[in-house]
């Protein structure tokens, strides 16, 4: 994109690299500027860190190094547009129109972003495009309902009066993302947000920033005013917590660990902030014996497998009914067997790199841990090394069976190719043992009973339950968790409400009775 919201470089090795290498779709490192107000600009120290293409373990852009200082000019922008200006003087139906139109502008320039993301998380490009051609269905949607969120009369019993709601916009929404899925979990937040009328500082992973620094862009050109999505990258310890912090900020909504979110809410806390949080999980996967074996089994492979398992809703707990237990684990092996492991540009891989190499490292740690708690490794379980890409943060996919509730597979997020293995003999072992988790965001069902299908989709407690299928997510419907997995709604008519707050207005229809008359006697 020809926009001065980079500069391109040499590559490290001061050497131009041709598109044809292994994990370069790009010839030059780039070197980004952060989105605030109308400028692109740099960040406030002056510093710059690098990102790097786990496709090869090697950097190929510079991020901005955002501070306290950034955040606060961001958050200023956003209220500035807020308050004032072009975003300010729309009226719900006009911005449900200026967001169709950058909704139009996204469906034509969307798949630039393919190459930018991949590079960044390793996400094969395969897989990125159908997701990134969806991403302004979002912005449509939202767009939509920007002037469908209607108020009430209240028919109270006070009389003389007329009652009734508004629902108003909350002010500046920090979002802050993960590195999974970075442009789509950003969709996610700001088409609601936006929707309600309000203004957003988003904040990216430092694992993965380039392609939301791209969006903002796109989002830029496609006709937002200057401040109402501003972007501003660095660390949670620097720039993180100077905006969940900021007391110009009215809500977080956050996608990440369990364990981040639980610090997020508590600052959040101290300010008396809304915050959304979808969370971790540790999604179980049942099959029972009456099940579709090859739909249980292509069902279940996508489910932890598709993306590495690098997603909230990854189905990382298998739950096997004992009459087909060995014979199930033995298609998933052979399921898995002969597996194409490689360079994500490459059309011909079926498996990308680990997104970042220190989520590499705690993988491989979860696996050496379950071999040590005494778990039965069946498939995989070593780091692998793809001729095409013999230096990046690869994985064999790996599945583990006697895999039991004490150990730490079964119960903790690996967000990582790896699949726990387990028994169950009945309905109610099943559903004691998917719920005995921390964690409520997803759940699926592999069964063609249907009447057990019903109940277990009441009994099991996650936010999602999927029967006879896996991994489906629509704008048209609410993604959430129970217990640990956050709170909160995205997608659907759900989200766009965690955007507004209701205003009751009392209107006097009669004259006011003097409350102390004057005794005249």
């Amino acid at each position: 994109m020809d926009h001065p919201h980079f500069t391109e470089l040499a590559d490290s090795t001061g050497l131009r690299k041709s598109a044809s290498e292994p994990g370069s779709a790009m010839p030059r490192q780039r070197k980004y500027l952060q989105h605030i107000g109308d400028q692109w600009c740099a960040p406030a120290n002056g510093e710059w860190f690098e990102t790097v293409n786990p496709a090869n373990g090697e950097p190929w852009a510079l991020i901005p190094h955002g501070t306290a200082a950034d955040a606060e000019r961001a958050v200023a922008a956003a209220r500035c547009a807020f308050e004032s200006g072009t975003w300010h003087d729309l009226n719900p139906t006009a911005r449900g129109e200026l967001l169709r139109r950058v909704a139009t502008y996204l469906e034509a320039h969307i798949e630039e972003l393919a190459p930018i993301e991949a590079r960044d998380n390793g996400r094969r490009q395969v897989d990125l495009l159908p997701q990134l051609r969806y991403l302004p269905k979002y912005f449509h949607y939202y767009a939509g309902l920007a002037d469908k969120i209607e108020g009430t009369v209240i028919p109270n019993d006070v009389p003389g009066v007329f009652n009734y709601t508004r629902h108003e916009p909350l002010g500046v929404v920090v979002a802050i993302t993960p590195w999974n899925s970075p442009l789509m979990l950003a969709a996610w937040k700001l088409a609601p947000a936006l929707a309600a009328g309000n203004t957003v500082v988003l904040k990216p992973s430092e694992h993965a920033s380039a392609s939301t620094l791209e969006l903002a862009l796109l989002l830029e050109l496609g006709g937002l005013p200057p401040g109402v999505v501003n972007v501003v990258t660095g660390f949670g310890q620097g720039v993180g917590s100077a905006l969940v912090s900021h007391p110009d900020v009215a809500k977080i909504t956050f996608t990440g660990s369990d364990a981040s979110g639980r610090h997020i809410a508590a600052a959040a806390g101290q300010g008396l902030k809304r915050v959304t949080l979808e969370l971790g999980g540790k999604s179980p996967q049942l099959v029972f014996d009456d099940a579709d074996m090859d739909t249980a089994v292509h069902g279940v492979l996508a489910g932890i497998f598709m993306g590495l398992g690098q997603s909230c809703i990854a189905g990382s707990r298998l739950l096997v009914q004992n009459a087909i237990h060995d014979r199930f684990v033995e298609r998933l092996v052979a399921g898995m067997q002969g597996v194409r492991i490689g360079d994500p540009f490459d059309p011909h891989s079926q498996l990308g790199p680990i997104a970042n190499q220190p989520q590499f490292e705690k993988v491989l740690a979860f696996i050496a841990q379950a071999r040590e708690d005494g778990a039965t490794c069946v498939l995989g379980g070593q780091a692998a090394h793809p001729a095409n890409c013999p230096t990046g943060w690869y994985l064999e996919p790996t599945i583990f069976t006697n895999v039991t509730p004490d150990m730490q597979l079964y119960r903790d997020e690996v967000f990582g190719p790896v699949l726990a293995v387990t028994r169950f003999r009945d309905e109610d072992e099943a559903v004691r043992m998917a719920n005995d988790t921390r964690f409520g965001l997803a759940a699926g069902v592999w069964t063609t009973d249907m009447a057990r299908s019903v109940r277990l989709s009441q009994r099991i407690a996650a936010g999602t339950v999927y029967v006879n299928t896996y991994r489906s997510v629509s704008a048209l419907s609410p993604v959430g968790g129970y217990k640990h997995s956050g709170y909160g709604r995205e997608n659907g008519i759900d989200a766009i409400r965690e955007f507004l707050q209701v205003k009751s207005v009392w209107m006097g229809l009669a004259p006011v009775p003097n409350p102390f008359p004057q005794d005249r006697t």
